[in-house]
């Protein structure tokens, strides 16, 4: 996240943490290179909007805990990034809420071209009361209702990359004097429930025309909308036997909307923390333990769920709650097969946070790795940063050697790639994808709308 610190809560104190230098574009283009070169297939920027101020009623605990506050904008960052390497990919966060399709299409297409087509879209409807209040509403669109409102965005975005333009449209004939074609530039036309957008795209197609999906829905409704959209889906669960049952469920939901459920990729949530030996993996970990904020945990969870858990045991079973914010926390732990406390959800004492934690010698942790994999049903890991940019480089230096002898790393293109062909050996959507319907070729020359 472009900010001192988003799920290593505390870590930004630790003596070797370098997020504080967040708002330097040196940090962030160090931080790139080591993900390039360590052959890491997207280097993924989270986002919010809003201050967390769920916990206590207030924003004083992530303020004071540097806690995913302050925050500044991910999308700006990649142009930088990209300038810098040849190969990684850039995940970026962006809120259909608070977004216009129209807008939006224009910055993705952008990125699509100064990245060379290596750029992805993470889609989110956002989680936060203090984002809603702060940009225009006076409270949360009911959750359910946030995802009808992005599937429509989907529809208006899908229409302006894959419809407007026609491969053809740019000739840049220097003897006739023209550049675009007018008769292959369309208008899309779209007049919906939430959003009006009559003209065409404001830019020419990109190398991928829709940018790489990645979607994180975890309720009932954001599973569907995964289901629907995603080509990367992160995915959650208290165990690798949630996660499992998550995975099967988008897979399922897949099927029952017209696409192949093994064209969707999983990663889950990873803290990896390497040594060449184990008592010097450990002691990493004990290390990093002591740093630990706890305050910063509550915070973040409070918020993303929209429960304070300020007066809340922290050996109390978490229950689940109907909320407008992030459902698929809380269900995630409540509706597990064992009773889980917020201590062993936020701050257990084997591993560092919420997500999964891996320990030990690179090829220990390549055995792992490989456990969870197959445990999980999942494809990748998401690799969470405790001490940054030092657990990244530990695991570029580490354990992609180690992964790399076993076959498990993809291997660096010999050309210029797309992000989506690296990963899925295509440049644009499949054919089953909603998008693709919009593709030009579909279109009869009596469905052409040409801008004039």
């Amino acid at each position: 996240m472009n900010s001192v610190s988003h799920v290593n809560y505390g870590l930004w104190r630790h003596p070797l943490d370098q997020t504080h230098r967040y708002t330097t574009i040196e940090y962030w283009v160090e931080l790139a290179t080591i993900l390039d070169h360590g052959r890491f297939d997207t280097f993924f920027l989270a986002d919010a909007l809003g201050l967390l101020d769920t916990y206590d009623g207030s924003a004083a605990a992530s303020l004071r805990t540097g806690t995913q506050s302050p925050v500044d904008d991910p999308l700006l960052l990649v142009s930088a990034m990209a300038a810098a390497t040849t190969d990684v990919g850039f995940g970026v966060t962006v809120s259909t809420t608070y977004e216009h399709p129209y807008l939006l299409a224009r910055k993705f297409s952008t990125l699509d071209h100064l990245t060379g087509g290596r750029v992805a879209w993470n889609v989110v409807t956002s989680q936060l009361e203090s984002a809603a209040r702060n940009l225009g509403l006076d409270k949360q669109i009911p959750h359910d209702e946030r995802y009808e409102r992005a599937d429509e965005f989907l529809d208006v975005v899908f229409k302006l990359w894959e419809a407007s333009w026609e491969d053809d449209a740019v000739v840049r004939d220097v003897a006739s004097g023209v550049y675009t074609d007018p008769d292959r530039v369309h208008a899309i036309g779209h007049r919906g429930r939430y959003f009006t957008v009559p003209d065409a795209h404001l830019s020419e197609p990109g190398p991928q025309r829709t940018p790489l999906l990645l979607q994180a829905g975890g309720s009932p409704r954001g599973q569907r909308f995964a289901a629907r959209h995603a080509e990367v889906v992160f995915v959650a669960g208290a165990d690798a036997d949630g996660i499992r049952r998550n995975v099967a469920a988008i897979r399922a939901s897949a099927a029952d909307q017209g696409r192949d459920p093994e064209s969707l990729d999983f990663v889950s949530a990873v803290a990896v923390v390497t040594d060449d030996t184990e008592r010097g993996a450990a002691a990493k970990l004990a290390d990093y333990q002591s740093y630990f904020d706890v305050e910063g945990a509550l915070a973040h969870y409070s918020a993303s769920t929209g429960v304070d858990f300020s007066q809340h045991d922290l050996d109390g079973v978490i229950a689940h709650h109907d909320t407008d914010s992030n459902r698929s926390l809380l269900s995630m732990f409540a509706a597990a097969d064992r009773d889980w406390t917020l201590r062993d959800a936020l701050a257990p004492a084997t591993g560092f946070g919420r997500s999964h934690t891996i320990v030990g010698t690179p090829g220990a942790v390549a055995d792992e790795l490989e456990a969870w994999l197959a445990a999980t049903d999942t494809q990748g890991i998401n690799l969470i940063g405790v001490v940054n940019p030092d657990s990244y480089r530990d695991f570029a230096d580490l354990v992609v050697p180690e992964l790399d002898r076993r076959g498990r790393i993809r291997p660096r293109p010999t050309a210029a790639a797309t992000l989506r062909q690296r990963l899925k050996g295509r440049d644009h959507v499949a054919d089953d994808h909603p998008a693709a319907r919009y593709r030009r070729a579909r279109y009869t020359a009596s469905d052409r709308a040409p801008v004039r």
